[in-house]
């Protein structure tokens, strides 16, 4: 018994039960601009009878004639959704899923429509009831205590004059505002139970969710890719030269400067890289500040250098420009994915294959450009580094440049030698 009355007493009075009475009332204050300009409509149809202050069936009419422009007004505005949908996440206690943003189709304004107009106008009515309810309830509570109040004036006649009705005022008095929290709560729990189901995401919203969580993840996956190539690239010819300046610190300090020299360009150069990469998370900065970032390497201005920081890292590398490929006249895009898949490509018989020579072929087909590199297997295995967790992405990285541009990429072993062939389509993405 005393859990059951500590549950109502909750559902009546506790602070989810309050929240959700404010929200009425701010759907009640909402409703009064509306409420004016029906009233302007009805007063001469009323024969000039004031509605707001008038009879209680003046105000009613111009209650009813108020709900449809809500309605209206619902439709037309867009912030009618996303006003509503954050009001009740924070005043109803919904944690079931709500649309966010203004609503995209045309059933998802009609379900805004209904709800705005449900909130206003039973808001309306609990605003109504307060106003009213709690001054009645206080007047009755104090009428054994003041004598004062029992004359006619302020009751029906004669009511008063009889000690029953005086014993049970305070009674009617609490009654009437336990029943007016019980239909706030009740108002408040149907409003709470109903938003879901007119406030959930529509398909168009879910659709319009995806796609941008889908642009998100692909920016993720360009930003992962080209970090991996010029970083990781970077960092392998690195470690390459140092490891071997080291083996001959000694005896052949000639190529220690040279080694220390090649750590140098590339180290400056890989920064510039870096900031290009970085300043596509800058896209879309209003703010403009910080220097531009520096332009994405491409085969017709890089390509040349690229193999020149390899060869210093200590793999021999053969390359070739078939004489129907004229770099400066490739697209910039298959310019910038070619140079880094020819990076990765490099990177990775680095890391793999040692110091076995490797030939890097650039060729044109009819309707595409072919990069094939290829390195013998080295007659002892290169050691396998330590896996490396989130390792290992350099050729799915090369298929991803390759398919995001209407491409192939294939890459295996045959015959004692590795092999690494990729068709980029001329004409950009299919």
């Amino acid at each position: 018994m005393t859990v059951s009355l500590r549950l109502c007493g909750r559902w009546l009075f506790g602070r989810q039960a309050r929240l959700r009475w404010v929200h009425l009332v701010l759907g009640g204050a909402l409703l009064m601009p509306y409420f004016l300009v029906g009233s302007v409509f009805v007063g001469p149809l009323l024969g000039g009878e004031e509605p707001m202050f008038g009879s209680m069936r003046a105000q009613f009419i111009s209650y009813a004639a108020a709900l449809p422009l809500v309605a209206l007004s619902a439709l037309v505005f867009p912030l009618a959704r996303p006003l509503s949908v954050a009001a009740v996440r924070t005043m109803c206690g919904v944690r079931d899923e709500l649309a966010e943003g203004p609503a995209r189709s045309r059933a998802a304004r009609v379900r805004t429509s209904a709800w705005f107009t449900l909130h206003l106008g039973i808001g309306a009515l609990i605003s109504g009831m307060t106003l009213a309810v709690p001054p009645f309830a206080v007047f009755l509570l104090a009428v054994p205590v003041f004598s004062g109040l029992r004359d006619s004036r302020f009751g029906a006649p004669g009511v008063f004059e009889h000690l029953w009705a005086v014993l049970l005022a305070p009674v009617a008095g609490a009654v009437f505002l336990v029943l007016l929290a019980a239909c706030a709560a009740t108002a408040g729990t149907l409003l709470a139970r109903w938003a879901p189901q007119l406030l959930a995401p529509a398909p168009a919203d879910r659709l319009a969710a995806a796609e941008e969580r889908a642009a998100e993840l692909a920016v993720r996956n360009r930003l992962a890719r080209e970090l991996h190539d010029s970083v990781g690239h970077a960092l392998s010819a690195v470690t390459l030269q140092a490891s071997a300046a080291r083996r001959v610190l000694d005896s052949n300090p000639d190529f220690v400067r040279e080694a220390l020299s090649a750590i140098e360009d590339t180290t400056r150069r890989t920064v510039g890289e870096l900031d290009a990469v970085l300043g596509l998370l800058r896209e879309g900065d209003e703010t403009g500040e910080g220097p531009d970032p520096a332009p994405a390497p491409t085969l017709e201005a890089d390509l040349d250098g690229l193999l020149a920081r390899t060869r210093a890292a200590g793999l021999p590398v053969e390359a070739s420009v078939g004489p129907g490929v004229d770099l400066a006249a490739l697209p910039a895009l298959v310019s910038r994915e070619a140079y880094r898949i020819v990076q990765e490509g490099l990177s990775n018989a680095l890391k793999h294959a040692g110091s076995v020579p490797v030939t890097v072929r650039i060729a044109r087909t009819e309707s595409a450009l072919e990069i094939v590199a290829e390195n013998s297997l080295p007659a002892t295995p290169t050691p396998t580094p330590t896996p490396r967790e989130g390792g290992g992405r350099g050729l799915p990285g090369i298929t991803e440049r390759a398919r995001l541009l209407g491409g192939t990429a294939t890459a295996g072993a045959a015959d004692s030698r590795w092999r690494l062939c990729v068709h980029l389509p001329l004409g950009g993405p299919r």
